[in-house]
């Protein structure tokens, strides 16, 4: 204030315009010293107690933070705006005890996904898949949705880690009928990423419904579409410098 108390631009809003010291009204003069002061601070960063051990100047912790490794993670389930975040081991836990997600152990999958009536349906979502495979988790997803005129579904996996880590992993998958099939390999995406910023990036496989129905058989009335798929790792080898699969069992 113009009597030279000093107070936080956060604050500031908090008094209505007054100085909490002697009622003064407020203006915008900034205390150059205390900046300098700010600034000469080292902090841990926020997320100390997640196991960030990082110390840093005032406004290169800002910066940290927002890409802090050690930050929670938002619920990667698709079905509902989830605004529940945590760690992996917590998410783990809330997504199946409290969205009922499907649970399973191994690096291979066959599922089968049914919609009756789908020329009906412009937009689905079918339950979240979690897979537990070379110690981490990763989440399958399926989905219908309008590809600018064309109705399409697709599956894609996001592993629940960061994006360094998921790039040590690979997956495959595939779907056909009557002697055709289509197949897709890739890199499974950060749940960093919005299943939104995944699905809007076509990253994944993505089948025409016409197609998604001649695969399923019958009348072509009802989607019966199975998915096959595996993950691995992408191991290292030393001598060669090169990456080779490493399966599991």
């Amino acid at each position: 204030c113009h009597n030279g108390h000093t107070l936080c631009s956060t604050c500031k809003t908090r008094v209505h315009n007054r100085c909490p010291t002697c009622r003064q009204e407020l203006g915008d003069i900034r205390c150059l010293a205390l900046e300098k002061v700010a600034e000469s601070l080292e902090l841990p960063c926020k997320y100390y107690s997640l196991g960030c051990p990082e110390i840093f100047p005032y406004y290169s912790k800002l910066k940290h933070e927002t890409v802090c490794n050690f930050r929670p993670y938002n619920c990667p389930y698709a079905g509902s705006e989830c605004s529940v975040v945590g760690d992996i081991p917590f998410l783990v836990a809330h997504l199946r005890d409290d969205h009922k997600v499907d649970m399973h152990t191994g690096c291979t999958f066959n599922h089968r996904y049914v919609k009756s009536n789908p020329r009906e349906v412009e937009n689905a979502t079918w339950m979240l898949t979690v897979f537990y495979c070379f110690g981490q988790y990763f989440c399958l997803h399926f989905e219908a949705f309008q590809l600018g005129m064309a109705p399409v579904y697709m599956a894609f996996l996001r592993f629940m880690g960061d994006e360094n880590e998921a790039r040590n992993y690979s997956y495959s998958l595939e779907v056909g009928a009557n002697g055709r099939k289509l197949i897709w390999e890739g890199t499974p995406r950060s749940i960093r990423d919005s299943h939104r910023k995944v699905r809007d990036s076509h990253d994944g496989l993505i089948i025409q419904r016409n197609m998604a129905l001649f695969f399923s058989g019958g009348d072509k009335k009802e989607l019966k579409l199975r998915v096959t798929g595996r993950i691995w790792k992408e191991q290292q080898n030393p001598d060669a410098g090169v990456c080779i699969p490493n399966l599991c069992s």
